[in-house]
């Protein structure tokens, strides 16, 4: 019984009055007939308050109509059942699972216990009713003209003013050992109110439309089947087993420390369950390493216990022996005839069989799945609907989703859920004064990442770092993700360094690819943007010609040319197996890799192949690049943040023998887009660059220089591009002479600042030397002759020199 599915049911009318209730499905609550049909008469109005107040977020309100007995059939028999369904007009969410109904029997009596909202709990103020606690014993069982009899060993007097005091309880679900086994439906006044009845739930579920509804429409898992209940030493009188029912083999995994519930994921998947009908319903968990799927798993297999379900099995999936012999045990525990242990496969068999036919209801999790051709056949499955399969995986393949199986994706925490961890790991160790406001940022840099959470949380109490301190830490060159996410944190016992964790798949990727490209594929994708980049990347010719050259081929052979086909199914090969995610319909970020897994694989990746994994990245970046770019603007931004992206990681790489043209490009493209502050911040880190690394008299240094000077003018900086433009045309001059064209172009460029200052007496003489220089160097007819003289033009005529500015125009 869960207090939060009570339900006090209140009706307009003639006749109207109140009731009890139990919330059976999100939108179906389950009531006594009268409660609704008053006299012959259907109430005019239902109106349903669900929740305890002390439970859960407190009652909702919803309005309510009759959904069986069907109305449409007109007004019941007066012996029909006292039972009704009613229907809310909006979803109740509440914990836990699915009802469970019984059906007492034996001889012996057994405890019930239920709660409503009787006359005699009603306080003498506008309150309204209040929830009374219902328990006793249905004694002898037996059965009485209205349906059980539930003795009361404490009732109350008869109200104040004569009425009924057990008026307003009817409705009331009645539950024996976990199971609803009725609905309480009248007292008895010849016993001094001593006793109620209860209408039978096996009678209501013997009907179709009542089994329908439930079994569509009840908490996902929710059959038409009940289980007998009896008193507990009535087993053994009856000759039955004494198994102390729930049974849990495995054990299921302890929860994490401050265990995120992640309520949108476990809606996801109790929504799959409920759209999995009358047979076994399967989840298939399917995500990265460290994302909390075995986390998620365990916490269904904790309620489903906590439930009352019958049977647990916690099964280890890496290797299918291990499923073999976890069904083995459970055969023996339960001690299913013919489960000798002689025969591990066999035993297996038998509890597959049992399964598939018992009515007592089992869920079963298959723990890290990795082979999932291996696991073809020992599926469970269920013929009564009362079975359920939970599975986790890396694997992200067709096969898993076979047979009837649903994929649930789990990715990492939200935000917000990485906040809240954060906050409830050290808030729960004592250790609060660690919080602070870069705790968001901390989240961010860690991608979210469950597992990293939780070995940084613990790394931070041990170490009394701050959030700001350990993200310093974090974010260090020198740290590797081993010193910011040590073992030593591995507080939960995951038993793996973060590293090996994020890394696990990359073995079988290496089994299930002849063609040695995966890796190099991986270690190029590891230089990008985790929020992901092109995947027309992967389809440029230096790219292919690079994993051309790392293709496993026979000694004796030329490696065979790599296909933009070939580089796709490498990709995807990689996505099945969750190191990436490539999907097209994102484009143009469809391939994109964990922030986290990319410093993990760029950690691991040898000190002589990084120069080459950049240049080549860098081509493919450029190659890529739309020319003009303002057309695909989207495409543009992507480029360009995967370019500042590849610049960190790739280190000096793109520096050697000189500044790789990818990064003049993205700088041209800021400019291009009018995006000035981002232009100048960008110009004066790749001036600082090639200077430090280049030096000062490079070209490329010079020209690095000159756009961050136009950046500056583009940004109407007019004073603090002059001098950049000033020291660059003495150093051209100085470097390449005073004919190069690169020289006349800087001083037209200084010309023209010095135009906009104002200053038109400096921009004269450095025009009329520009023209001179151009006719003698191009001759009159020049493209570039002919605008130095319309430049010229302009400045004398902005002078007030118009008698010379006529005859060059």
């Amino acid at each position: 019984m869960d207090p939060q599915r009570l339900v006090l049911v209140q009706t307009k009318g003639p006749n109207g009055g109140s009731g009890s209730g139990y919330l059976v499905g999100p939108q179906l609550v389950l009531t006594a007939l009268h409660v609704v049909l008053h006299e012959g008469e259907w109430a005019c109005e239902v109106s349903a308050q669900v929740g305890h107040p002390h439970y859960g977020v407190g009652p909702v309100r919803r309005s309510a109509e009759v959904c069986w007995p069907d109305r449409q059939h007109g007004i019941p028999a007066k012996d029909a059942l006292d039972m009704a369904l009613l229907w809310l007009d909006t979803p109740v969410s509440t914990a836990g699972g699915s009802v469970r109904w019984g059906r007492p029997g034996g001889v012996a009596p057994v405890p019930f216990e239920g709660a409503g909202f009787p006359a005699f709990a009603a306080e003498d103020n506008e309150a309204g009713a209040q929830c009374e606690y219902l328990r006793g014993v249905l004694p002898a069982v037996s059965m009485s003209t209205a349906g059980w009899v539930l003795d009361c060993p404490v009732w109350p007097a008869p109200g104040k003013t004569g009425e009924r005091p057990w008026a307003g309880a009817s409705g009331s679900a009645i539950f024996c050992h976990g199971r609803l086994v009725g609905v309480a439906i009248e007292d008895n006044w010849a016993l001094g109110w001593r006793r109620l009845h209860a209408a039978p739930i096996h009678e209501a579920l013997s009907l179709p439309g009542f089994a329908s509804l439930v079994s569509r429409h009840g908490h996902p898992g929710t059959s038409s089947a009940a289980d007998e209940v009896i008193a507990e030493h009535g087993a053994a009188a009856r000759g039955q087993d004494e198994i102390a029912w729930p049974v849990e083999v495995g054990p299921v995994p302890t929860l994490a420390s401050a265990f995120q519930p992640r309520n949108s994921l476990r809606r996801q998947i109790e929504g799959a369950r409920a759209g999995g009908g009358a047979v076994v319903l399967t989840q298939v968990l399917s995500g990265g390493g460290g994302v909390g799927k075995t986390q998620l798993a365990a916490a269904s297999a904790t309620d489903a216990l906590n439930d009352g379900t019958d049977l647990v099995v916690w099964a280890a999936a890496a290797e299918t022996q291990q499923v073999i012999a976890q069904y083995a045990q459970t055969a023996a525990r339960i001690r299913l005839p013919g489960a000798d242990g002689q025969d591990p496969q066999a035993d297996a068999r038998i509890l597959l069989d049992w399964l598939a036919t018992t009515s007592r209801r089992w869920l079963v999790v298959l723990d890290d799945i990795t082979d999932s051709a291996a696991l073809k056949g020992w599926w469970p499955v269920s013929h009564t609907g009362r079975g359920w399969v939970l599975a986790t995986t890396r694997l992200n393949e067709a096969r898993l989703t076979g047979g009837g199986r649903t994929r649930i994706n789990i990715d990492v925490y939200s935000p917000d859920e990485a906040r809240a961890y954060l906050q409830a790991r050290l808030t729960g160790d004592g250790m609060d004064h660690l919080l602070d406001d870069q705790a968001p940022a901390l989240a961010e840099a860690l991608g979210h990442l469950p597992l990293a959470l939780s070995h940084a949380a613990a790394h931070m109490i041990n170490e009394e770092l701050t959030c700001t301190a350990y993200l310093a830490l974090f974010n260090s060159q020198p740290t590797r993700l081993e010193q910011a996410l040590p073992e030593s944190a591995d507080t939960e016992g995951y038993g793996r360094k973060v590293t090996t964790t994020l890394l696990l798949s990359l073995n079988a990727v290496k089994t299930a690819d002849p063609t040695g490209l995966a890796v190099p594929a991986l270690r190029l994708a590891a230089l990008l943007d985790p929020a992901g980049h092109p995947h027309a990347v992967w389809t440029a010719p230096p790219l292919l010609d690079y994993l051309t050259g790392q293709r496993t081929s026979p000694e004796t052979a030329e490696p065979e040319q790599v296909t933009p086909d070939q580089a796709h199914t490498v990709l995807r090969l990689l996505h099945r197996f969750a190191l990436l995610v490539c999907d097209t319909r994102a484009e143009p970020r469809a391939v994109r890799m964990h922030a986290l897994t990319g410093r993990a694989v760029r950690e691991s990746t040898p000190d002589d192949v990084r120069p080459f994994l950049a240049t080549a990245t860098a081509d493919a970046l450029l190659h890529s690049w739309p020319d003009p770019d303002h057309v695909h603007p989207e495409l543009t931004v992507t480029l360009r943040a995967n370019t500042d992206t590849l610049a960190s990681r790739a280190d000096v790489h793109l520096w050697h023998p000189s500044c790789h043209p990818l990064l003049f490009r993205a700088g041209r493209s800021l400019v291009d887009a009018g995006l000035a502050r981002s232009s100048m911040a960008y110009w004066q880190k790749i001036t600082t660059n090639s200077e430090r690394l280049l030096g000062d008299n490079h070209p490329d240094t010079l020209t690095a220089r000159s756009n961050l000077a136009a950046s500056y003018q583009e940004a109407g900086r007019n004073d603090e591009a002059i001098p950049i433009k000033e020291r660059a045309v003495v150093d051209l001059e100085r470097l390449l002479g005073n004919d190069h064209p690169n020289t006349l172009i800087a001083r037209s460029n200084l010309a023209t600042s010095y135009q906009e200052a104002g200053r038109n007496d400096e921009a004269i003489p450095i025009l009329e030397r520009v023209l001179a220089e151009h006719e003698r160097l191009l001759g009159n007819d020049h493209p570039n002759t002919l605008i130095a003289r319309s430049n010229l033009a302009t400045s004398y005529q902005e002078a007030g020199r118009s008698n010379e500015a006529i005859p060059l125009l």
